[in-house]
């Protein structure tokens, strides 16, 4: 008896991590990241979880940005989200209007699914974020319309060196 009460709370623990955040986005920076304002005026900078947006020097970086802005921008969003990056934004998933920004990104062809951060999203995002970039690259939308489209990852690499 004792071991089942403690694999509930510990269960119940996990659970609780996830954090949810209201709020209304003030600023879209790139094509996965936004500035949202909550109740109590304070900024929270928002990085979309498994995705990466090409950068705003690469082809598509205004157009992916333009896209997120008129998705999110001055509208109320629920961002779901359990930690932070290594510069203090929050990693989450953003809802707004009772739709999946990241994915709606990811199906535009205006974002990569982000492989290498996978391991941070629930099995049920990590299938349908892949599965919206497979269709977005067998349709040809977006960034997927241009053969030399690059990661926007090996992309800043190739800035560093």
């Amino acid at each position: 008896m004792k071991k089942l009460v403690f694999i509930i709370l510990l269960f119940s623990s996990l659970l609780s991590f996830a954090e949810e955040l209201i709020g209304k986005v003030i600023k879209v920076s790139d094509g996965d990241t936004i500035t949202v304002l909550d109740s109590n005026n304070q900024k929270h900078k928002i990085r979309l979880k498994g995705i990466d947006a090409p950068e705003s020097q690469q082809v598509y970086g205004d157009i992916s940005t333009q896209s997120l802005s008129e998705l999110v921008y001055d509208k109320e969003v629920l961002v779901t989200w359990d930690k932070k990056d290594k510069y203090y934004r929050i990693l989450g998933k953003v809802i707004v209007d009772g739709r999946d920004a990241n994915y709606v990104q990811l199906k535009k062809g205006l974002a990569w699914y982000y492989k290498q951060y996978e391991k941070d999203l629930s099995d049920e995002d990590k299938q349908k974020y892949s599965e919206a970039e497979e269709w977005a690259r067998n349709y040809t939308e977006g960034l997927w319309a241009d053969s030399k489209s690059i990661p926007p990852w090996e992309f800043r690499h190739k800035g560093k060196n």
